[in-house]
């Protein structure tokens, strides 16, 4: 006889099984951005300064990946604030990084794959707001640098369209991956509801 499981069953394995494709995403980021730091800091400081942001990381997912092994998997809180700090992390590169930063940063690619990871593993719903979130900071990044850096430099007209095209790519990202979520949830058998107390007995 085939077991049925719950709505809450199956979303808890969304969860530990999917964490998994985060982490590796993770790992990959931050192999990433080791290689940047080392590539284009043009001194010993500038180097330190960039991989202390990755040092956080690598402490991190090192935590979620040991959990998963010891099969004490995140809940979806805490994947959710381990995702925003990707996301902070990527902000402050594109804010920050010497010579490169803002709209001419090229940083701004490590947002597709911890947002694509995101939407591979959390709900639509979760997966909508994180890639809002996501946009939002681009933004904020983008206008920091203008303010800031370039002293208030507005944006000329192919400036807005590639910012614009960017945003387009990376909303067509999140909502990608939630499509493929709702596709695999769909595959499945049925999920019958928790039982009563009533129904239980009976």
């Amino acid at each position: 006889m085939r077991e049925i499981r719950t709505v809450a069953q199956e979303a808890a394995e969304d969860i530990y099984f999917g964490q998994l494709v985060m982490i590796w995403a993770r790992w990959f980021l931050i192999a990433a951005g080791v290689i940047l730091a080392l590539w284009n800091g043009d001194d010993s400081a500038e180097a330190v300064l960039a991989i202390v942001p990755v040092v956080g990381l690598v402490g991190l997912n090192f935590y979620l990946h040991g959990r998963y092994l010891a099969q004490r998997p995140a809940n979806p809180l805490l994947i959710t604030l381990a995702s925003l700090m990707d996301i902070g992390v990527i902000t402050a590169v594109v804010v920050v990084w010497s010579g490169q930063t803002g709209l001419v940063s090229p940083f701004f690619t490590l947002y597709y794959p911890v947002l694509l990871a995101f939407a591979f593993v959390m709900p639509a719903r979760s997966t909508a707001v994180y890639t809002v979130a996501t946009l939002a900071a681009y933004v904020g990044a983008v206008l920091i640098v203008q303010l800031v850096v370039l002293d208030g430099a507005s944006l000329d007209v192919d400036e807005v369209k590639r910012l614009v095209v960017r945003l387009i790519t990376l909303a067509s990202m999140g909502g990608l991956g939630a499509y493929y979520w709702r596709i695999q949830r769909s595959r499945r058998p049925a999920a019958s509801p928790p039982k009563s107390g009533s129904e239980a007995v009976s």
